[in-house]
């Protein structure tokens, strides 16, 4: 959530992961669309806070049948996987557990 962010960027959480969770239950489900349109807005807001959204990894997830958390999903072959420029250098993955 919002107060989420807020506080760990207050604390001091310098690397941040955005899980976005429920996809299933978006319209149609597994909604690339509907993905790119919450990437956009957390995208925005966290970088009202301080965070710098290129370096945040953006995962779409569905906790309840496990999609894209563990392994990458079938169900969204419009993913191609998460890519983040940090100061370590460049990281990449397809699943969260990867972030």
């Amino acid at each position: 959530t919002r107060e989420h962010a807020l506080l760990a960027f207050t604390l001091g959480v310098k690397q941040l992961i955005v899980g976005v969770n429920k996809m299933d239950s978006t319209e149609p489900p597994y909604s690339e669309t509907r993905f790119e349109e919450i990437k956009k807005e957390v995208s925005s807001y966290i970088k009202k806070i301080g965070y710098n959204p290129v370096a945040v990894a953006f995962v779409p997830i569905s906790g309840w049948h496990g999609d894209n958390m563990l392994e990458p999903s079938s169900k969204m072959p419009w993913f191609k996987g998460w890519a983040v420029e940090r100061k370590e250098g460049k990281a990449d993955g397809k699943c969260l557990i990867e972030a």
